[in-house]
């Protein structure tokens, strides 16, 4: 109200403090801070809408992010309608993932893009409809996710990639054909996955190949020792020297510690013990699936679609476990890969059950 060009000028700011922004951006915390400044830049105009009402902000920010996992939903029920249900509660009913996916937070905007980016990568490549709405939302997402939380798109985007080559080539019906292109598209999807996660890096240097074991050390500490020092949740998983020997040794620790921690005797709060129940039926399902399936499971593995589940949450959990050092906020990071997690076990579940319907026809 004061001066609607210099708001203008913040909202498409990129952190300097030229001319007549100073006056107020300098009473902004977060102005030089990238991604969370993108998240104020969201709340701002959101604000002009509902006239700065904070509880109607937060129900747009809600919205935002239920049409996301609505597209999430979607992408998976035009593969397998007759699982609605189950992809229901997957997407939409995970406590931790619509408590936290809910707020002015940067959680509620990824996730919100994730979904965009899985419904526009799959209806653009695979079904090839809407060409141009749904390059527009892929472009969309991936800058979103790039301004707001760059290693959940370099996690998604390889796999993403990986996953539309192998729906491509499950759609071949010669298995002579299949046989002999599929070491080639495995070869030159996993080119295009690196590709896309060098390219994807290269303004940030703290996520650039490289840098990506020391940016995981000074991240667990910060949140673990600094950020974090005073929630009471903390944990340790072990040494991170800065190397990715001290990363990868801390790798299967790190997927339980997202996957299936906090334990019920960890929990001091209330929000911990629902996370911790939370994580407890999670671990429960993992483990019915594998002794109903046993070695079955691995069959289930030659599915695209299940590959591309267990091939992000499982590298999303390894990567936010290892940097974190902390339940509450890793609470808060793990809730893009939780429905896609589900989803996985879901889908293989759903393929043994046949299994077992064509070896009782045989």
């Amino acid at each position: 109200m004061d001066s609607p060009l210099t708001g203008f000028k913040l909202i498409f700011s990129s952190g300097q403090y030229d001319g007549d922004v100073f006056k107020y951006a300098s009473q902004i915390p977060f102005y030089r801070d990238p991604s969370s400044y993108t998240i104020i830049k969201i709340s701002s105009i959101f604000d002009l809408i509902t006239f700065s009402s904070y509880s109607a902000t937060a129900v747009l920010f809600a919205t935002l992010s239920f049409i996301g996992l609505w597209l999430l939903f979607k992408t998976f029920y035009v593969q397998y309608p007759e699982l609605n249900k189950f992809l229901a509660i997957a997407c939409f009913f995970i406590p931790s993932v619509f408590f936290w996916g809910s707020g002015l937070l940067k959680d509620t905007i990824t996730l919100s893009a994730l979904g965009l980016m899985v419904y526009s990568s799959y209806y653009l490549f695979v079904l090839r409809v809407n060409k141009v709405i749904t390059f527009i939302c892929l472009s969309g997402s991936i800058y979103i996710l790039y301004a707001v939380k760059i290693y959940i798109l370099l996690i998604l985007l390889p796999s993403l990639i990986i996953w539309i080559f192998l729906l491509k080539l499950s759609y071949i019906r010669s298995v002579a054909t299949k046989i002999t292109l599929a070491p080639i598209v495995m070869l030159f999807a996993v080119l295009l996955a690196g590709l896309s996660l060098v390219k994807a890096s290269e303004d940030n240097p703290k996520y650039s190949l490289g840098k990506l074991a020391e940016t995981a050390k000074v991240t667990a500490y910060d949140i673990r020792f600094w950020s974090g020092r005073d929630a009471g949740s903390g944990y340790s998983l072990g040494e991170l020297d800065g190397s990715f020997a001290s990363v990868l040794k801390l790798g299967p620790s790190a997927i339980n510690v997202t996957l299936f921690r906090p334990y019920f005797w960890e929990a001091k709060n209330p929000l911990m013990l629902i996370s911790s129940i939370e994580s407890f039926f999670l671990l429960v399902l993992v483990v019915a699936t594998l002794i109903n399936g046993r070695l079955r499971v691995f069959r289930t593995l030659t599915d695209p679609t299940i590959l591309f589940c267990l091939l992000f949450s499982i590298v999303f959990a390894f990567a936010v476990g290892v940097s974190t050092f902390n339940f509450g906020t890793l609470s808060r990071y793990k809730i893009p890969m939780l429905p896609i997690f589900v989803i996985a076990l879901i889908l293989i579940n759903y393929k043994l059950k046949n299994f077992k319907k064509l070896s009782s026809l045989d």
